[in-house]
């Protein structure tokens, strides 16, 4: 899960009141930041720290349970909020910044990155259960015929996603996961993914509220993808 949407997510299904996060937050020093300096609070600046309360979902008390619909323009005033901290970053350095990717070994064939993959994610039972090869609709569809090769493969852990919709049903929008083989415009072999790493959150008091068990199981399957990842960028059998 890519850490804005975690974040968004993490702050609909925090437990404790946001305001009085913000609170300890300002009284205690930052680490990272020499003594004597400050950073803005974009959500107290703009007001919105009643508002993003009203947005969080109440206590899960059943499996499967949903919470409340977020309405867009809810949606558009956090987002808003967070644009402070993204500072000159353009679109794409935010899409690189959401994902993972290793570059595969000189030599490697893009079908033996492929065979890799799928013999490293059978190993741990990642179960294939799509494949998209959009390359061959760039010729099929669109008579592009200069697009490089890319195609997505949809992976899942079968026990750990059952686990993870109990506790947070709407990550189904990012269910199966994918891991998407690409060549770049100099021939060279990608292994891209989506960023599911959730140590961002280990410097945070009470890592916004997240289910010890949904961040076990998302820890598992980020650690998974990694592996199988790697696997397949190394060409190993």
């Amino acid at each position: 899960m890519h850490r804005f949407v975690a974040l968004f997510v993490a702050l609909t299904l925090a437990t404790p009141v946001v305001a009085q996060q913000t609170s300890a937050a300002q009284a205690a020093p930052n680490p990272f930041f020499l003594p004597g300096t400050t950073i803005p609070n974009p959500l107290a600046y703009l007001g919105l720290i009643n508002w993003l309360n009203t947005i969080k979902a109440p206590p899960q008390k059943r499996h499967y349970e949903m919470a409340p619909i977020i309405e867009r323009r809810q949606k558009v005033l956090f987002m808003q909020a967070m644009m402070p901290f993204l500072g000159n970053l353009g679109i794409r350095d935010v899409m690189n910044l959401m994902s993972i990717k290793y570059k595969a070994k000189e030599g490697l064939s893009f079908d033996e990155v492929v065979e890799s993959m799928q013999l490293r994610a059978n190993k741990l039972n990642f179960k294939l259960v799509g494949h998209s090869p959009m390359w061959k609709d760039f010729v099929a569809v669109l008579n592009d015929k200069t697009a490089p090769r890319v195609e997505v493969f949809h992976f899942c852990d079968i026990a750990a996603g059952r686990e993870v919709l109990r506790l947070a049903p709407e990550a189904v929008a990012f269910l199966p996961c994918r891991i998407a083989v690409m060549e770049d415009a100099d021939k060279n072999i990608w292994v891209v993914t989506l960023d599911w790493d959730l140590a961002w959150l280990d410097t945070i008091q009470g890592s916004l509220g997240i289910h010890p068990e949904l961040a076990r199981h998302a820890i598992d399957i980020r650690d998974k993808m990694d592996e199988i990842m790697r696997a397949a960028a190394a060409g190993e059998l």
